[in-house]
This record gives structure tokens, sequence and C-alpha cells, in this order.
């Protein structure tokens, strides 16, 4: 069996930092940005269209079409349910050949037929609003803004393809609030839930 944890992560709350830090604890490979990538260089469409795929509904062929494959079409438009079923098939893939982390995407949900650790990392409002001002520069009153966006686009998107519920506890095996252990010692944390749960090797 792999060992195959997927983070969810509300916005500014570390969690990606948590899931490359799992990683690394591991010695296993993490998948974020590098799934984009993954999946645009399978799919032959540019990678692009693939970071945006979390933001709009549609994407004109014209502008990030890549390899002229006709497959994938549909009126000079490829809409997020094609890009989803693209991603979908790169994570089964990528949780086939080996262990993994991977971060965000709905994996949780991809892979729920699979034996893998689900979490969500999450945080107090202000705690992630100062994270944002420190790492992204932002005032805060900017970083709150962000928050809010992000935080409303990944809920939309995770609902609406999972037909669950966005950072609802019910469906993770742990939800983790990252201000109290930090990022390091939030990573410790999973990884020992993990194994106590016969999940990690």
């Amino acid at each position: 069996m792999n060992t195959i944890i997927n983070v969810g992560r509300s916005f500014g709350s570390g969690g990606g930092f948590v899931g490359q830090a799992i990683g690394k604890k591991l010695g296993i490979p993490v998948y974020d940005n590098e799934l984009i990538s993954k999946a645009a260089e399978e799919s032959g469409y540019s990678k692009s269209l693939f970071a945006k795929g979390e933001e709009k509904s549609l994407f004109s062929v014209s502008s990030f079409f890549a390899s002229g494959r006709l497959s994938y079409m549909d009126s000079g438009y490829v809409n997020d349910n094609v890009l989803f079923n693209i991603q979908s098939e790169v994570i089964r893939g990528i949780a086939d050949k080996g262990n993994a982390v991977i971060i965000g995407r709905c994996a949780d949900y991809i892979l729920r037929d699979r034996p893998c650790l689900n979490v969500f990392v999450d945080g107090p409002e202000d705690y992630r609003i100062r994270r944002l001002v420190e790492n992204e520069h932002l005032t805060p009153a900017e970083a709150e803004k962000l928050m809010r966006r992000k935080d409303r686009t990944r809920e939309t998107y995770y609902n609406y393809y999972t037909f669950g519920a966005w950072g609802q506890a019910s469906n993770y095996h742990l939800c983790v609030d990252s201000s109290i252990l930090g990022i390091e010692g939030t990573a410790d944390f999973i990884i020992d839930f993990g194994r106590r749960a016969g999940l990690i090797k």
C-alpha cells in the first residue's frame, strides 16, 4: 500500500508548507504546483490553463491550447469539467506509482476509494491574516480581502466537484489548527496521527 497524504487547507494557514514539511520528513514527493505542470505535460495543454482552473469556468482554446489535440475541444472552449477529469487522471496515476503528498485539488475526493490520510489545515483568521501580511507584504485589509476571496474560490471549487463541504471535519480524518504547533510541529503531529491510524508506513 502506497502512503498517500491529501492535504486540504484554508488560505494563509500554511497548509502548503505543512505538506512540504511532511514530504521532506518522510522522504516522499509533494505535488502542488508540480501537479499542474504534470497535468499540462500529460494532457498537452499549457500550464497557464491549469493554473487558472480554479478561478474561471471557461477558457478560450485560442489562448491556451498548446498541442492541437481535438479530443477535449468543445466549440472553441475547454471547460472546468474537462480540466478536472484530466487532473483526476493525473492524481490517480500519481497514487498508483508510489508514495505522495498531494496538496489541494480535491485529491481526497478523487482518491476516495483508496486508503489515504486526508487532513485539513486551518487556523484562526487573525493568525492567517498575520501570516499573509508577513509573507506576502500586504496590509491587514488587503490580506483579509485576499484570504476571503481565496477561501471562497476553494470552497466553491471543492463543493462543486465533490458534492461535499470544504473544510468540514467529517470529510477528513484529521483537521488541525496550524497556529498551535507551527509548520514543523503540525507536520510532525500529522505524521504521528497517520502512523497511529495505520495510513503512513
